[in-house]
Formats: structure tokens, C-alpha cells, sequence
């Protein structure tokens, strides 16, 4: 698949196919962030979409296009995060039954959540046993719903930069995280046809850098297995279609260790009552590393595309990751 196959056209196509179908979340302009980091802040609170994360974009877009003899078959995905949950919350929205194959370490709210919203849930042997499973199935007529390797999924994820576009038409940076690449290359599609000069940056975090690693290569580096703690940035390859819109529209891929995302995390959460996945926070970790650098006027937003953490997960990431207490600031939100 190349990145031709994704235009703004089929952006602007899901934006008017997934019509009433899901929020059109929250832009809000954060005077505190604002005046953290010297430039206009603003955050994009895809955490409150439905599902808790902007997957149910891309599956709704790839579902609203199947014939009825495909929707009887049923669809089948991979994921042991938020893709599982927006491929499920939309085949029940849609009445198409959808199975979805999650390595058997996945967390228990993933596969609850997941089966809440109705999916058949296979657990299977790793990454690659859950792929496994999927390709049997999908050779059996099931629809495969990728979670990024498909510019449908990615037309449907990049509505979120139309939505921005719509609000913030002045933006001039927006900081955007990357597991496989389906996201940032639909919302940079779309976004850099309308404003050229736009500076869209790339995230990932240390152990789930499959991204970066491509783009230093020059082409597609496969990790051995994912290190770090944003489990939903976990894609152990990213596809040539994402890493060649990448090369193309995304000024740097930057790379924040897990101790910045979860401190990130813990900012957000304190200061605008915000509360992320690392997967999301580390965008915020991205844009301090530019703290100084910003030109005056600027206006940048960053993408907050999930909210799904287990208390328990984030019990555990404060306590290996401990940071100085926020509480001799005053307390702000927004």
C-alpha cells in the first residue's frame, strides 16, 4: 500500500461518513500550559471520545464501507489496546459481529472493556500468535480491520486534524503520538494540504520506537519486542504506507523515555484534570523538549488520543517513576 492511496479527499469523505456516528471532541486552550511552555497551548481531548481513544474513527470509516455480504461475514482485528474496543464499540453500533484476537498479557480492562462492548474475544500466544489467529479467520471471510495499515483506517483517524483545522484555522504545530502510523499520517494528510507550513512533530517513546528507528534507517526496522510502558504505542513494525507519509509530512519523530511520559502524565492530570495514557501524555513530553524554541505567535496543539489507563497501572507508574510534587504551584486547571 503507498501513501498516494491516502489524499485529503478520503479524509474529507470519512469526516462526512462518520456523520453522527461519534464526538466531535474537545479543543481547549490551556492558559497554564500557555504559560508553561511560552507559546499558545492547546489540547486536543480525543481521551473523551467514545472508547476513551480516536480508534473508533478509522473502524467506523472501514466499516461503514463494507457490502452487507462482508458485514454478515463479520469482521476480525488485532490489538491488545484501544483498537480492540473501537473495532468492537462500532461492528455493535453497526450490527456486524466482530472477533478480536489480543495477546493473552493483555490487561484486563482492555479484554473487559472489549467484550463489554460485545466483541468475541481469542487470547492468544503474543503478538504474533494474535496475527496468526486473525490471518485463519480472515482466510475463513472475515473482514481484517487493521489497526493503521490501511488508508481508509487512516482517513477515518485523520478527521481529527480536520476538526482542528475547523477550530484553530491559525494552528502552526501540533505534536501527535505514533504507534503504527495510522494516526499521525491521516491528520498530517490532510493538514499539511491545507496549511503547507504547518510543522507537524511525531512521538513515540523509548522501546515503542519502531517509527523513528524506520525513519533513521530509511526503511522499515521491526522491533524485537516493546519495552516501554505506553502499551498502546506497541507496534512492533510500523507499514510502508505510514512511514512513507511520514517521511513526507512530519518534520521529526521525537522519542521521550517513559519516566517523561508519565511525569507528563501526572502534570496533566493535576494541573487540567486531565487524565491520559503515557501514549498520549508523551506529546506534552515532545513539546517541552521545544520549550525556548517556539516563535512568537505560535500556536500549537497537542493531541491527547487517549485516556484509558487502569488506576492500578497508574499506581504502579508513579511508583516507578516518582516525581517532585506538583502541589507548591498553584493548582490550575486549563
Amino acid at each position: 500500500m503507498t501513501a498516494s492511496a491516502l489524499t485529503p479527499e478520503l479524509v474529507l469523505q470519512a469526516q462526512q461518513r462518520l456523520a453522527g456516528y461519534l464526538h466531535r471532541t474537545p479543543l481547549i486552550h490551556s492558559q497554564m500550559l500557555s504559560d508553561r511552555l511560552g507559546v499558545d497551548v492547546y489540547l486536543k481531548l480525543e481521551c473523551l471520545q467514545k472508547t476513551g481513544s480516536f480508534k473508533p474513527r478509522g473502524a467506523f470509516n472501514k466499516m461503514l464501507t463494507l457490502t452487507d455480504e462482508e458485514k454478515r461475514a463479520g469482521v476480525v482485528a488485532t490489538s491488545g489496546g484501544n483498537h480492540a474496543q473501537g473495532v468492537a464499540y462500532a461492528a455493535r453500533l453497526l450490527g456486524v459481529q466482530a472477533t478480536i484476537c489480543m495477546p493473552s498479557a493483555t490487561p484486563a480492562n482492555y479484554i473487559d472493556a472489549t467484550r463489554a462492548y460485545g466483541a468475541q474475544v481469542i487470547l492468544c500466544e503474543g503478538q504474533a500468535g494474535s496475527y496468526a489467529e486473525a490471518s485463519r479467520l480472515r482466510s475463513e471471510g472475515m473482514t481484517f480491520v487493521a489497526p493503521f495499515d490501511d488508508p481508509l483506517v487512516a482517513a477515518g483517524q485523520g478527521t481529527i486534524g480536520l476538526e482542528v483545522l475547523e477550530e484553530l484555522p491559525g494552528v502552526t504545530r501540533m505534536y501527535v503520538s505514533i504507534g503504527g502510523g495510522g494516526l499521525i499520517s491521516g491528520i498530517s494528510t490532510v493538514m499539511k494540504a491545507a496549511l503547507p507550513d504547518i510543522r507537524i512533530f511525531g512521538v513515540e517513546t523509548a522501546g515503542a520506537d519502531a517509527m523513528a528507528r524506520s525513519v533513521a534507517a530509511g526503511k522499515l526496522i521491526e522491533l524485537s519486542t516493546i519495552t516501554s510502558i505506553a502499551r498502546t504505542l506497541g507496534a512492533l513494525k510500523v507499514a510502508p504506507m505510514t512511514l512513507a507519509t511520514v517521511q513526507k509530512n512530519v518534520e521529526e519523530v521525537i522519542v521521550v523515555d517513559d519516566a517523561a511520559a508519565v511525569h507528563a502524565l501526572v502534570f496533566l492530570l493535576e494541573r487540567t484534570k486531565t487524565l491520559t495514557e503515557p501514549a498520549a501524555a508523551c506529546c506534552l513530553a515532545a513539546a517541552q523538549t521545544h520549550r525556548g524554541t517556539f516563535q512568537p505567535g505560535e500556536k500549537i496543539v497537542l493531541l491527547m488520543c487517549g485516556g484509558n489507563v487502569a488506576v492500578s497501572d497508574l499506581f504502579e507508574y508513579c511508583h516507578r517513576f516518582p516525581a517532585e510534587s506538583l502541589q507548591q504551584d498553584p493548582a490550575a486547571v486549563n
